[in-house]
């Protein structure tokens, strides 16, 4: 996958107030922790890591310290740069937040100018299984070469899903999926605010940017998706109670792109999508996700789950879960109540083959993760492509490990992974009979006896 855009470096500074100043009526800020990590194409190419085999980032990257922090973040987690010139300082976003809210916000530096991009960048954008416009405005998908890449792509029938920006150029003709938010898609149009229906909008954008699909974001209120059906569709969004929505449009983009390079139809790939900016919104947005990504920059503590808090315990599991039973059930109960926050580490469908064998899994990757997050004991879902969850669980440092008692501790090539950082191992009650395989082999006998008889 490749991600093309405009990146930023986002740094939130998080604490509490209870007071206002003396001297005006603003609030008192005492800030507890500071964390910062790539923003805009940079945010959308992190949440692709995990569950992809390599993500490149194209995009233009400054000569400054803010520059270099930013390639330091990105290889941190992964992601590997092709970076253009940047002509001009690193923009930087600040937002001082309180709780789960946003106070202010202060923008420094940016937006720069884009130089001609190497070789390189365009030759990842043809090859790629499926590209990424994450447009920030900044100039990097109207950059010439660049566009005439993605074009030559888009004609080529390529895989291109394309998050615009009003400040950016349109979409290239021939784009797979355009995802706009309502904003974005009246101002494309021309139409203030509430002239148009989400849908017709859909419809109106479909034709102006000759693209294959426009999919219009509405927060909560869902989505409307244009295709080349004659009628749009309309995809609810899950009931969410969050207050920080900032990088949604990112998980929902990066969603969309995965799922359809996973053979997923264009509607199944908006659901899937519009599911993963719920939970994204749900679990505290932008500001819980740089916490799950590592250490604040002023505090020497582990890294832990926003869905637990700072100082909660997080706990991880891992599994095949190809077919839900009580057996599952059962240990997932019992996962949960050793901490705060249970993460299911789930085995992606090629990681499965390899362990069970060409039969398996039974259900795709993303129907098992979508029946484990409807668990009221399930808070989160990481997908990985490993023959063992040791990578995965660097990536997440959970407090606990937890594993089926079918296991044995000693023999778990993670648990040393896990030591490492202070985590501890605990085996779980096993429930004899419950497995997936036995389960299959006594239905597949069921099905010959009654085919005999």
């Amino acid at each position: 996958m490749v991600v093309v855009g405009d990146v930023l470096l986002d740094r939130d500074l998080i604490g509490t107030t209870d007071r206002l100043c003396p001297d005006a009526p603003a609030p008192v800020v005492d800030v507890r922790s500071v964390r910062s990590g790539p923003g805009g194409a940079g945010l959308a190419a992190l949440l692709a890591a995990p569950d992809t085999r390599s993500v490149t980032l194209v995009a233009p990257i400054a000569d400054d310290a803010r520059g270099a922090q930013l390639r330091a973040l990105l290889e941190a987690h992964g992601v590997q740069l092709v970076a253009m010139e940047h002509l001009g300082a690193t923009r930087r976003k600040t937002r001082v937040r309180a709780g789960s809210y946003s106070l202010t916000r202060f923008d420094e530096g940016g937006p720069g100018t884009p130089g001609v991009p190497p070789e390189e960048a365009l030759r990842r954008i043809r090859d790629a299984d499926a590209v990424l416009v994450a447009d920030y405005g900044a100039g990097t998908a109207a950059e010439p070469h660049v566009r005439a890449a993605l074009q030559r792509r888009a004609r080529a029938g390529g895989l291109l899903i394309w998050d615009p920006h009003p400040r950016g150029g349109p979409p290239v003709a021939h784009t797979t999926v355009v995802t706009p938010n309502l904003s974005e898609a009246h101002s494309a149009l021309g139409q203030p605010p509430a002239v148009r229906e989400p849908a017709e909008l859909a419809l109106g954008l479909l034709r102006a940017w000759e693209a294959a699909a426009v999919c219009v974001t509405c927060g909560a209120d869902g989505a409307w998706l244009a295709t080349t059906e004659p009628e749009p569709y309309f995809v609810p969004a899950a009931v969410s109670h969050g207050t920080d929505s900032c990088g949604a449009g990112d998980c929902l983009s990066v969603a969309v792109t995965l799922a359809l390079t996973d053979g997923a139809t264009t509607p199944e790939a908006v659901h899937r999508g519009v599911q993963a900016a719920s939970r994204w919104v749900a679990q505290g947005g932008t500001a819980s996700f740089r916490e799950r990504q590592g250490p604040a920059e002023n505090q020497q503590c582990e890294a832990n789950s926003a869905l637990s808090g700072p100082r909660g315990v997080l706990v991880a599991t891992g599994g095949c879960f190809d077919v839900l039973h009580a057996g599952h059930l059962a240990s997932l109960e019992a996962a949960r109540q050793l901490g705060d926050g249970l993460v299911v580490l789930l085995n992606s469908d090629s990681s499965v083959r390899r362990r069970k064998g060409p039969g398996r899994p039974v259900q795709p990757v993303h129907d098992r993760a979508r029946v484990l997050r409807a668990l009221s004991v399930v808070d989160d879902v990481v997908v990985f492509d490993e023959d063992d969850p040791s990578d995965a669980l660097r990536r997440i440092r959970p407090d606990i490990w937890a594993k089926g008692g079918d296991y044995d501790a000693h023999s778990l090539p993670e648990a040393e992974v896990v030591r490492s950082w202070g985590g501890r191992v605990v085996l779980l009650p096993y429930l004899n009979g419950r497995s997936t395989t036995s389960l299959l082999r006594r239905h597949q006998e069921r099905t010959m006896h009654d085919n005999v008889s």
